[in-house]
């Protein structure tokens, strides 16, 4: 059996992995843009990327009769996999009447439903780019629930970029110096936390989506 060192060792010479993704369907999306930029920086910054589009995610609406009888669709599939493939992920969602896309809802409901559970313990970014004044804000403060709920450690500084139609350069990076900058450096600074999350280990807490209930076959899904 390996010791302690030789499995540290092991684990400091690994690449740390980002599931990067757009929440929106729509081809030319702005946060395509943005993941398209976050998965660059991320390159730059020495991570390793699989960028993914929400086409390759999506799926029927949720519905346990359907898991029962079918299993699950091949977008929940998908997204479980490459999740769990993953150090740790972002995700660039659009505002929609300022909460999370229904798409995107309805993908992580189909992904909570597997065992082990692959947004639990894992670090997520999360950012917007949005026409609007706000940068999409307000949905990314709905989305941070279910993600916070199934467990996930949600970057605490989220990125949401204003009149994002107006933002970019024709090379792909957001035009106003100090924006960019702090993207970047909101950036590195999520890479460090998901670096040291897998580098260096420490103590784990248990996730139990019903705190305090004994589970049984309607609430097992204590990870």
């Amino acid at each position: 059996m390996d010791t302690f060192e030789e499995r540290l060792s092991f684990k400091l010479q690994e690449p740390i992995r980002f599931l990067v993704f757009s929440a929106s369907l729509r081809e030319g999306s702005l946060n395509s843009q943005l993941a398209a930029l976050a998965a660059r920086m991320i390159e730059k910054h020495g991570g390793v990327v699989d960028l993914a589009g929400m086409p390759e995610f999506d799926a029927p609406s949720y519905d346990q009769d359907a898991q029962d009888s079918e299993g699950f669709p091949p977008g929940a599939e998908a997204l479980n996999r490459r999740l769990r493939e993953s150090d740790a992920f972002v995700i660039a969602s659009p505002e929609y009447n300022a909460s999370v896309p229904g798409v995107l809802k309805n993908a992580i409901d189909w992904v909570s439903r597997f065992s082990p559970q692959p947004f639990n313990e894992r670090h997520g970014l999360i950012m917007s780019a949005s026409p609007s004044m706000t940068g999409g804000s307000r949905g990314l403060w709905s989305l941070r629930i279910p993600l916070e709920h199934l467990g996930a450690r949600v970057f605490p500084d989220m990125f949401a970029l204003s009149q994002a139609h107006l933002a970019f350069k024709p090379d792909g990076e957001i035009a106003a110096e100090g924006l960019m900058r702090r993207f970047e450096v909101t950036i590195q600074a999520f890479m460090e936390l998901a670096e040291a999350a897998k580098k260096y280990p420490c103590a784990k807490k248990a996730w139990f989506e019903f705190l305090g209930e004994p589970t049984d076959g309607v609430t097992a899904r204590t990870e």
